[in-house]
């Protein structure tokens, strides 16, 4: 019943505001053409798929969260554009622990050093990953080979992003993924996993709030100097990266 129940409250967060819909599909419209394909990997209820579909992109959604594939399989299994898999993505393929946090599964993880991370660290009180699970690990690579290239890849997996991008050996248009400032190390070590794969422009936005922080697009020591100037209360939020060809 925890369970269900942090996960319906999920669904009432991301699904629950109309304007917050729009204003996602408008923001990702720069990255998502009708009939692109796009990867969403960390789909948990599936919001972003929303988005995506909305502006009639074919989405590949990966979660390997049991709950909230469940519920992406309610929303979107009859939808011949979303393909949903339920799986983990890390830099080689096999099984890892996945620690649930039943109040709160947006933020399970496959990275002790995540929860380490959060402890008592304000903002994170109360916070507890009380079930852990096996669950299959693929590739980014491996998903490209069974469905095709994706023009975009947004990454959320709560500390493991550094590790799937590693499972990424091919350049991409775009991508994204979280950062926190709980883990900035991972941050850095994922802007340097992208620029060894030939991204050079980069860009953020904070927390849920799709909207760039910086007007023009900035190199790899603009944006890992403007993370290490981001005060800790600011969270979280994403790094967008363009490819060079």
């Amino acid at each position: 019943m925890r369970t269900a129940f942090g996960v319906m409250r999920s669904v009432r967060i991301y699904y629950g505001s109309r304007q917050r819909s729009a204003a996602m599909a408008a923001f990702y419209s720069r990255f998502a053409k009708p009939r692109d394909l796009v990867f969403d990997v960390g789909a948990h209820v599936g919001d972003h798929i929303a988005a995506f579909r909305r502006l009639g992109a074919r989405v590949v959604a990966v979660e390997p969260q049991p709950a909230a594939a469940r519920v992406l399989k309610i929303l979107y299994g009859r939808d011949r554009n979303v393909v949903i898999e339920q799986t983990a993505v890390g830099r080689a393929a096999g099984t890892t622990a996945l620690m649930i946090n039943i109040d709160n599964p947006t933020i399970s993880t496959a990275s002790a050093d995540f929860i380490r991370a959060a402890g008592n660290a304000p903002g994170w009180e109360g916070e507890a990953w009380t079930n852990t699970i096996s669950v299959p690990v693929t590739t980014i690579d491996a998903l490209i080979a069974r469905h095709g290239l994706p023009r975009f890849i947004k990454i959320d997996v709560e500390g493991f992003e550094v590790e799937a991008l590693f499972g990424l050996t091919q350049p991409v248009p775009a991508l994204s993924f979280e950062f926190t400032t709980l883990q900035r190390e991972v941050a850095y070590a994922s802007i340097e996993r992208c620029r060894a794969l030939g991204f050079d422009r980069f860009n953020t936005a904070l927390r849920d709030i799709k909207r760039f922080v910086h007007d023009d697009w900035i190199d790899h020591k603009a944006v890992a100097a403007w993370l290490a100037a981001l005060p800790d209360a600011a969270n979280s939020g994403d790094i967008y990266a363009l490819h060079s060809s």
